[in-house]
């Protein structure tokens, strides 16, 4: 029963955008009962609709539920990871992945490269997302209300003399990180550490994650920042398109 269900479903995928209860039957070799009886389940469950118009079938909105639920369930940190290390091989700096979590980014994970000065965070940590390059990185693609919420509902404290504490200063940055493409935390949550960050979005555009090369502002210096930011903008753009995104343009 639930192969002919699902025999039903990919015969609508593919002959889309609709067919009758006859053609279905026709396609699947069984008798038109059987197939109705196969049809209400699926209507019900709302995998399958009705075109009041024609009486053809098509696919279901249940069906694009499901999918973007399977979607934003893959393993953001496992398809990273390969991305994460290529990274640290190109910059020979501290890589990281981090998500938004209300107000803060959280380091999922954390990839360093053989050096005697390292970066000290760790993975599971939390920091502001209005001070730091990934937060930055991800609040730049959110509508202005909701990035106006997230960071009012954590204030714009003065972490460093560097610390955006003003909203006209921080829309301005914002804006200039949609037109340049990548965020820069330019020791403005701790004083001596320069990072680069630039975000990874889904299949819909969604911004799901961003990723990092953080570095001791005296090897981070203003003029390898470019450089640093066409690397991690490749990295994320390559995992955004891992993820489904496609990209209209590749960014300089």
């Amino acid at each position: 029963m639930l192969d002919r269900a699902l025999a039903v479903l990919q015969i609508l995928s593919a002959a889309g955008p609709g067919l009758s209860l006859a053609g279905i039957a026709a396609k699947l070799a069984l008798h038109k009962s059987t197939v109705h009886r196969l049809i209400r389940v699926l209507e019900r469950h709302r995998l399958i609709e009705r075109n009041s118009v024609n009486g053809r079938y098509r696919l279901g909105l249940k069906l694009f539920e499901l999918g973007t639920q399977a979607v934003s369930q893959l393993d953001l940190r496992e398809r990273a990871r390969p991305v994460l290390e290529r990274l640290v091989l190109e910059t020979s700096e501290t890589v990281h992945l981090c998500v938004l979590d209300e107000a803060e980014m959280v380091y999922l994970d954390k990839v360093e490269p053989v050096r005697s000065i390292r970066m000290a965070t760790s993975v599971g940590r939390r920091n502001p997302a209005y001070c730091t390059a990934v937060g930055k990185a991800i609040l730049a693609y959110l509508p202005e209300a909701q990035w106006e919420a997230i960071v009012r509902a954590r204030g714009l404290k003065a972490m460093t003399p560097n610390t955006i504490t003003s909203f006209v200063e921080l829309r301005r940055e914002l804006v200039a990180i949609r037109e340049r493409g990548y965020a820069i935390d330019n020791e403005e949550i701790e004083e001596g550490v320069r990072c680069v960050g630039c975000v990874v979005r889904d299949f819909s555009g969604v911004a799901v994650a961003a990723i990092s090369v953080s570095a001791p502002a005296f090897r981070l210096t203003r003029e390898k920042i470019k450089r640093i930011a066409r690397l991690v903008t490749s990295a994320a753009d390559g995992l955004s398109a891992e993820l489904g995104f496609k990209l209209a343009h590749s960014t300089s």
